[in-house]
């Protein structure tokens, strides 16, 4: 049977532009977004962060793991010349626990627990409205289910671990997954 060359074609270019889309979601880097700070500036995570290892939480002020924090600023204090960053993403989704506005988290957690890893702006981080990069964080195993869940991402840009609420960050299976990624030598 002859096809005419036009559906040959139309299944060539889209096999074609198959292959690069499973290579673009295979190569792309979580970090390839711009977020904006606490204090409104725009920052483009993968040049900030390059070559670092993260471990991106979402938080919030007024939950039961909010405590989490102190961990939070100890592992920032602990690993921080190691090449590990600590990113916290306010999130107001879960039970309303972050109603305040940029300022008032930003001074909550400087007075709190003398925070100073770096806090962005407060997003979504589930449904329609979630911030790019969560989507793109929770594209393999489905939504976040509350606050303070953590992820460390390699020096490459990609995810290597993921836990949950009620794992504190540091837990030896999170310090074990950072520690881990700081061993390797950027590539």
């Amino acid at each position: 049977m002859k096809l005419p060359v036009a559906c040959l074609f139309a299944g060539i270019l889209s096999t074609t532009l198959m292959t690069f889309a499973i290579a673009d979601d295979k190569g792309s880097n979580v970090l390839d977004h711009k977020m904006k700070t606490v204090a409104g500036k725009e920052v483009n995570l993968a040049e900030k962060y390059k070559g670092k290892v993260l471990l991106v939480v979402n938080v919030a002020s007024k939950c039961g793991a909010t405590p989490q924090y102190k961990q939070l600023e100890g592992l920032h204090d602990t690993y921080q010349a190691k090449g590990l960053a600590v990113i916290g993403f306010p999130c107001n989704q879960f039970g309303g626990q972050e109603p305040g506005t940029e300022e008032e988290i930003a001074k909550f957690c400087k007075a709190t627990f003398d925070v100073s890893f770096d806090l962005f702006s407060k997003v979504d981080v589930n449904g329609d409205n979630a911030a790019p990069l969560y989507k793109q964080l929770t594209a393999k195993d489905g939504p976040i289910k509350w606050n303070f869940e953590k992820f460390v991402i390699g020096r490459n840009g990609e995810v290597v671990a993921r836990f949950p609420t009620g794992t504190k960050p540091d837990a030896p299976e999170v310090v074990k997954a950072i520690e881990t990624e700081l061993a390797k030598s950027e590539k």
